[in-house]
């Protein structure tokens, strides 16, 4: 992915955080999807594999889909500040700005989902 859709990226997400509308951890995140405020869910490219499908769950559980950022908790940590690899976007005009900017990115910015020989 090239300089100027990363940093567009990092710049839409760090203008959710700033307006209050960007949860962070997982913990949180996953109560934001359970009640319904959660726009859009973000998984970081270095998200364990066990985080990753317990997220993708509650994704499934609450109707959504998360999407996979082009981004490592590192490279997140330039807007964020604690190392975390999940993020619910909680407002609808940002998350579509999100979604806008992970599709400029390029293939990693695609949904993903529980494969269907996921045990429950």
């Amino acid at each position: 992915m090239g300089r100027v859709p990363m940093d567009k990226l990092l710049s839409a997400l760090s203008l959710c955080r700033k307006a209050g509308a960007l949860v962070m951890g997982f913990d949180a995140v996953a109560q934001s999807a359970k009640d319904g405020k959660a726009k859009a869910v973000l998984l970081a490219a270095d998200l364990a594999p066990g985080s990753s499908k317990k997220a993708l769950r509650f994704c499934e559980d609450a109707g959504m889909k998360a999407q996979l950022l082009p981004l490592t908790q590192q490279q997140l940590l330039a807007i964020v500040p604690k190392k975390t690899g999940v993020f619910a976007v909680t407002d609808k005009g940002l998350a579509q700005l999100v979604q806008r900017q992970l599709a400029a990115a390029g293939p990693k910015g695609q949904d993903v989902a529980l494969s269907p020989n996921t045990n429950h």
